[in-house]
């Protein structure tokens, strides 16, 4: 009876203490949260990154964009100075690649898939680079060397052109900062 109960009440506890666990583990699990400008230096939004699988996933909640089809690339410094971003500098490469998904020679760190904004100037979709990390002291660490930023473009990456895509002009940015 004694025996009964104690593996009752151990078939009861396991299950909790493996979800108590579970939910410690993810919770620990580092977000960079990003806060995206527009050239005005007015907030258009965040992009929350996060690790997953062998990269990151970057999830945006961005407003009164452009409605259409943009890029969006990792950029090398963590600089965001309106209204051009210049100051981000170029696409975060290095393994000094070529630009382009779609390019044999390619991609730089920072190109990912394009974003869709709707017609409302609204975006809550998910992108991954699996050839980034959040993992600090790794040469591909978005921290890498003080940070970087993410660059929302005008215009959509033609996934080839060098040395951006033919992307057009910066209209949202953020710095990613350890």
């Amino acid at each position: 009876m004694i025996r009964h109960r104690i593996h009752r009440r151990l078939c009861l506890c396991l299950p909790l203490a493996a979800a108590i666990l579970c939910a410690a583990a993810f919770a620990k699990e580092p977000v960079k949260v990003v806060n995206l400008v527009d050239s005005n230096g007015g907030s258009v939004g965040t992009a929350a990154i996060r690790p997953y699988k062998q990269g990151v996933r970057v999830h945006l909640n961005v407003k009164n964009l452009p409605p259409g089809v943009h890029a969006m690339h990792f950029h090398e410094t963590a600089s965001c100075t309106p209204p051009d971003f210049k100051s981000a500098g170029g696409h975060f490469n290095p393994t000094h690649a070529e630009h382009g998904l779609e390019n044999p020679k390619g991609p730089h760190a920072g190109d990912m898939q394009n974003i869709t904004v709707e017609a409302n100037g609204t975006s809550h979709q998910s992108v991954v680079d699996d050839r980034v990390t959040l993992a600090p002291g790794m040469p591909n660490s978005l921290f890498a060397n003080g940070g970087t930023s993410l660059v929302i473009h005008a215009q959509a990456d033609d996934m080839m052109s060098q040395p951006a895509g033919n992307a057009g002009a910066r209209i949202a940015c953020g710095t990613i900062t350890p």
